[in-house]
């Protein structure tokens, strides 16, 4: 799995991706350390169950786009073309200047003490008063940045905030009666339907590529644990596209490119829906930062087998041979302890939403709110049970 903002230096960007919403924070911060370019999927270990193997809506809040209802595009032969004419100016360059601390600096030749990485990736504007939207690894540690217009206008940028959890980040310029991209609404998408990717791949600006929407809520593309339901798009997208926007036929943003799958004469791409984007973008502008829900339990995807071999090796945990998720940890103090969620216990449903792998949860589990109440149904021996309880905000000293 690459992320896909484009150093200059660097071949790759170092991406991070969210850990489970069910960990601890030092473990999210951990997690969002990570930079491998390929990642695979993860199997949580089970300390806590006896003979286990180890092994929307967007909310309201600050206006985030002005741009104007956008008129549907007849879709024809030329259909692309002005779907991309309606967007492609709103598109911009971001580059990114990172001072790193060179320990060797000053040391038999080891270079200066302070040394600086650049790196490139894309974003969009959707306020004409300079809001712009891009990924959180393209600005991650920047100490610089600067935004490029299509018309080669450049400005100064400033961090807003960013969501390494979700990887959005909001950019401010100042300027006025910039050009905005429209908002889609991600919600409405469906596989089979066009996808237009526009960024500045491999330092390329203002590159077009087209394809098809080839799958949706794919919350377990890059790994299990995952706070967001990817768009996934066989539109060719290379390193310097990340925060680009993907557009459908009517020329609206639908997604923001963030990351891809390589293997042999074969790629994916994986955007973000733009609905999530919409609402971690209003929490960053009003508040400074995200706001997630947590609930404190460690979760593994159950497999009849899996199922066959606890029920063969312990007496505690009797579960039925399916696939689902079940209970391995709650942790002490948290809202799901409070509500009394136990190990071994099976979630069903989430907020009245059917889950079927940990990702699913913890997707659903943050379309809830910090503080109300949430619904969540589970089968406890041969019994079904719906409990509530209120999830907690996930903080950095967690």
């Amino acid at each position: 799995m690459k992320r896909f903002a484009a150093p200059v230096r660097s071949p790759a960007m170092t991406p991070h991706r969210a850990p489970g919403l069910l960990t601890p924070r030092r473990r999210v911060l951990a997690a969002t350390g990570l930079c491998g370019l390929l990642l695979a999927s993860c199997t949580i270990p089970l300390p806590n169950i006896p003979g286990l193997p180890r092994g929307g809506p967007t909310a309201p809040g600050p206006r985030v786009s002005d741009a104007p209802p956008a008129a549907p595009l007849q879709v024809g032969s030329n259909f692309i073309v002005k779907a991309v004419e309606k967007v492609g100016p709103a598109v911009v360059r971001i580059d990114t200047v990172k001072r790193v601390i060179n320990p060797l600096g000053g040391l038999f030749g080891g270079g200066p003490s302070i040394q600086q990485q650049q790196g490139q990736g894309s974003g969009f504007i959707t306020r004409s008063d300079g809001v712009i939207l891009t990924n959180a690894h393209v600005v991650e540690g920047a100490n610089e940045v600067s935004v490029t217009l299509p018309d080669g206008r450049s400005f100064n940028g400033k961090v807003l905030g960013a969501d390494p959890l979700t990887d959005i980040a909001v950019v401010r310029v100042v300027a006025q009666k910039l050009p905005v991209a429209p908002l889609g609404d991600s919600s409405q998408v469906r596989p089979g339907e066009w996808a237009i990717a526009i960024g500045n791949p491999l330092g390329l600006d203002n590159t077009v590529t087209a394809g098809i929407i080839s799958a949706i809520q794919r919350t377990n593309a890059i790994g299990e644990g995952q706070r967001v339901p990817y768009i996934q798009t066989d539109a060719a997208v290379n390193p310097g596209n990340s925060g680009g926007p993907l557009i459908n036929d009517r020329g609206q943003v639908i997604g923001v490119n963030t990351a891809i799958r390589q293997a042999p004469g074969a790629g994916l791409s994986f955007a973000i829906p733009i609905n999530l984007g919409k609402q971690i973008a209003a929490q960053i502008l009003e508040k400074g930062r995200a706001s997630h829900p947590y609930i404190g339990v460690r979760l593994q995807a159950l497999t009849p087998r899996l199922a066959r071999e606890i029920n063969a090796t312990s007496s505690e945990c009797r579960l039925p041979e399916i696939d689902g998720v079940v209970v391995v940890e709650v942790l002490k103090d948290s809202p799901a302890a409070k509500a009394g969620l136990k190990p071994c216990d099976l979630i069903e449903t989430v907020g009245g939403k059917a889950v079927k792998n940990p990702s699913e949860v913890q997707v659903a589990v943050d379309q809830g709110k910090v503080g109300q109440p949430l619904s969540i149904s589970i089968k406890r021996g041969n019994s079904s049970r719906s409990i509530s309880l209120e999830p907690a905000e996930l903080r950095s000293s967690e």
